[in-house]
């Protein structure tokens, strides 16, 4: 049996506009020979930001007063999950040597980036969640100096919670700029702050198009687009679950495909009635965002049996993929491609999103075929080490030169003869000192 399609995706994601492109070019540009005085021309027209740009210690601690206990409280519960979990990843990331052969000794050294830039979205939400996301992750993974960045929601400048997200997770420094202009002050070490090693965090197209010029003297944590969700279902599965969970991830912004596969075609027809309904129960922005993500990029899809939905899955490689099926374990093993995964009705994205402890900076627009998210080893250099004395010596020489005349190297060949034993012919054009 083929898939059979119930309701059709009739548009699809945008991609970055060649005018994004030439725009951001032109003001990293300007931004590379101005400096900070430019990015702050840019943060006063385009921010619309007439206050400083470094946030102050005190200035974090009025903010920080001004948040309501509960709110801290339940901030730091979720920071405590992220931290914790970054933690463990970072104890899997260990240095090791091996003795490959006698006096051959090889090995690998983890060694933390020096300074990381975290770049914190605004606009339509107040994303406190990536403030964690991003910083306490550089933190857990031995990062020294982290500069954290956001727009201005106003005139008040980055939100109280915010700010004091940014600080709980432990950022250096705290930089009141959005957009490229944000993305350069890390990038290029204004406003005070070291020249970033790696830049990480959402953000718009503008955003994601200045970390992709960027990338190459600077690492990124990855080539992000608009966020992207499949739920595989089965008849064990309830229709407003579904339908809730589906609306939930939509409401991102319009752009955001959500994607619905199932082997019951009575539940897809319940989450395709219901749907209409749980969207226009949303407020505004969040309604419009929902319904035009839905009407241009939902799909649901009737499979034949669970394997050709996990076929399905593996095809699309979602950012998020979450399984509402009997036999958790049958699908932790058999799915092969997402950017993470959540396994039964009782764990929705939005906790991944928000709390869980797992990163949610993931990768989108089906790069999870071939890379995984935001975490502790993107802030970690895996570098090797190599010693060699004693007997090993003649042999691994010989094997070298060897190697080295078949491929035509004649200088790696030598390099490799002066270091082995007594009788070796030394070409007569070389001189050797001492």
């Amino acid at each position: 049996m083929t898939i059979t399609v119930l309701k059709a995706a009739p548009g699809e994601p945008p991609r970055t506009a060649a005018e994004i492109g030439d725009t951001v070019s032109i003001m990293l540009a300007r931004l590379r020979t101005g400096g900070a005085q430019v990015a702050l021309e840019y943060a006063r027209s385009l921010d619309g930001w007439q206050g400083e740009i470094m946030v102050t210690r005190a200035e974090i601690a009025a903010a920080t007063a001004r948040v309501p206990q509960a709110l801290k409280d339940d901030i730091a519960w979720a920071h405590d999950n992220i931290s914790r979990f970054a933690a463990a990843q970072r104890a899997t990331a260990q240095d090791m040597e091996i003795e490959l052969r006698p006096g051959l000794i090889a090995g690998q050294k983890q060694i933390p980036l020096q300074a990381a830039g975290c770049y914190v979205p605004g606009g339509r939400y107040t994303h406190i969640a990536s403030a964690l996301m991003s910083i306490a992750t550089a933190r857990e993974a031995g990062v020294p100096d982290i500069t954290a960045c956001s727009p201005p929601n106003g005139a008040e400048g980055i939100p109280d919670a915010m700010l004091y997200a940014m600080d709980l997770a432990g950022a250096t420094r705290i930089l009141t700029i959005g957009g490229v202009q944000g993305v350069a002050a890390m990038a290029f070490g204004l406003f005070g702050a070291p020249a970033a090693d790696i830049l990480v965090g959402p953000g718009n197209a503008y955003v994601a198009e200045a970390k992709r010029q960027l990338f190459g003297p600077i690492g990124i944590d990855m080539f992000a687009g608009p966020t992207d969700s499949l739920i595989l279902a089965d008849e064990t599965a309830d229709a407003d679950l579904v339908a809730m969970d589906l609306v939930g991830q939509a409401e991102h912004g319009g752009n955001s495909p959500v994607w619905l596969a199932t082997t019951h075609r009575p539940l897809a027809e319940a989450v395709l009635e219901r749907i209409p309904g749980v969207i226009a129960d949303l407020p505004e922005p969040n309604r419009s965002a929902a319904r035009q993500a839905w009407a241009d990029l939902g799909e649901v899809v009737l499979c034949s049996d669970r394997e050709e939905m996990a076929r399905h899955a593996d095809s699309r490689a979602p950012e998020h993929l979450h399984v509402q099926a009997a036999d958790p374990d049958w699908w932790r093993a058999r799915l092969l491609a997402y950017g993470s995964l959540f396994l039964g009705a009782g764990t929705t994205v939005a906790f991944g999103d928000k709390a869980a402890g797992p990163n949610h900076v993931l990768p989108t627009s089906g790069a999870a075929r071939y890379t995984g998210g935001l975490s502790v080893h993107k802030f970690l250099k895996t570098v090797t080490w190599q010693r060699v004395t004693g007997p090993v010596l003649d042999d691994l020489a010989r094997v070298t030169a060897s190697i080295s005349r078949a491929e035509r190297m004649e200088g790696h060949a030598r390099s490799a003869d002066l270091r082995r034993g007594a009788g070796v012919e030394v070409p007569r054009t070389m001189t050797l000192k001492g």
